[in-house]
């Protein structure tokens, strides 16, 4: 049976079983502002949103947009989908909602959705966490979607992910020896030392290489922000990967980052599922670009050196009037540019090598 809702704050636990077979695919993914009205594609989405089974849905700005995304699928795929949607979530003015959709026929939602409660008031879009079953082998898995705070640096959002270990403590509480997953947009790489809380708990991070940012050069990605941990010991994770979907859908990436995501989708598979994610692109159509394209710190233009993470206009300008540069790692001279934000430019692959 179908179903669409939306969920308000309730409180409530979660343990582990070893050896869990569930055979489905499930992805994270930061849809950009999904309802606001920003000409973005629903049909480009589903296309891409069909390659798995569950996902875990962030930046969902209206209801209704799910709704219209669930419509699409269901067109593209001739199968039924579902959604459940959280209340609206943030302490500021600025406020979004989770979404987790799934495709009927492999999964179904069985207990326990909830907001977290964040008796410490350390989210500042508080974690929402649901359980769901594999039809075909029963196998539950229990998740928890977040959208970290960007902030003004790492230190901003690194409380955060330090109390995404008492989410992990807590949710065997919610959902008693059900394999855990937390996924979302962290807005943090996973080697970051923040994360080493969460890792002395058993956690792991499905993706530790690429970037599932998208800069503004076709074939380039920034920053490693987006991912799924899970304990290794509980749940049978079988592969997993970022969807480089600008490719996919045969988009450059300025198209891509209008009117689908600046974020890339992540996914794991458990058991033997193989995921669904297939180009729709037209065969002649080669925009993709080249992975090759780099910006050079010594030659690159004011706008050139803006697409660099934690680089405005007017650090691109004192980077311009501090050539020549010998390292990345001079740029901490530029006024503005510490060592966190330095690490952040070197990291996102974007920088062209320096000799």
């Amino acid at each position: 049976m179908k179903m669409t809702r939306t969920l308000t704050a309730v409180a409530v636990s979660l343990g582990m079983i070893q050896g869990a077979q569930a055979d489905i695919t499930i992805g994270s993914w930061n849809l950009k502002h999904l309802g606001w009205n920003n000409d973005k594609s629903l049909a480009d989405v589903a296309a891409i949103a069909q390659g798995a089974d569950l996902w875990a849905l962030q930046e969902v700005m209206d209801e209704a947009a799910v709704t219209q995304l669930e419509q699409q699928l269901e067109q593209q795929t001739g199968e039924s989908w579902s959604s459940m949607t959280s209340h609206e979530v943030g302490r500021s003015s600025y406020q979004e909602s989770y979404t987790y959709l799934w495709r009927d026929a492999a999964v179904e939602y069985t207990q326990g959705a909830v907001v977290y409660l964040d008796p410490g008031d350390i989210f500042a879009r508080e974690p929402f966490l649901a359980e769901f079953r594999d039809i075909e082998s029963g196998q539950e898995v229990a998740l928890a979607t977040v959208h970290i705070v960007y902030g003004d640096n790492q230190d901003d959002r690194t409380p955060e992910i330090r109390e995404l270990e008492a989410i992990w403590n807590w949710m065997p509480e919610v959902y008693p020896d059900t394999p855990r997953i937390i996924a979302g947009d962290y807005n943090l790489a996973p080697d970051h030392a923040a994360w080493q809380p969460l890792r002395d708990q058993g956690a792991q991070p499905a993706i530790t290489s690429g970037a599932t940012t998208l800069s503004k050069s076709d074939g380039n990605y920034a920053n490693l922000y987006d991912n799924l941990w899970f304990d290794e010991t509980a749940l049978d994770v079988t592969g997993s990967s970022i969807v480089r979907f600008p490719e996919l859908l045969g988009m450059d990436h300025e198209t891509a980052r209008d009117v689908v995501s600046d974020h890339a989708p992540i996914y794991i598979t458990l058991g033997d599922a193989s995921p669904g994610f297939v180009s729709v692109a037209p065969a002649s159509d080669d925009v993709a670009g080249s992975a090759n394209d780099c910006i050079d710190l010594n030659t690159a233009s004011v706008s050139q050196l803006d697409e660099l993470p934690n680089v405005g206009p007017a650090r691109a300008q004192d980077i311009i009037d501090g050539r020549s540069w010998e390292a990345v790692d001079d740029l901490v001279e530029v006024d503005g540019i510490g060592q966190a934000r330095m690490e952040e430019i070197r990291d996102s692959g974007q920088v062209c090598s320096l000799t």
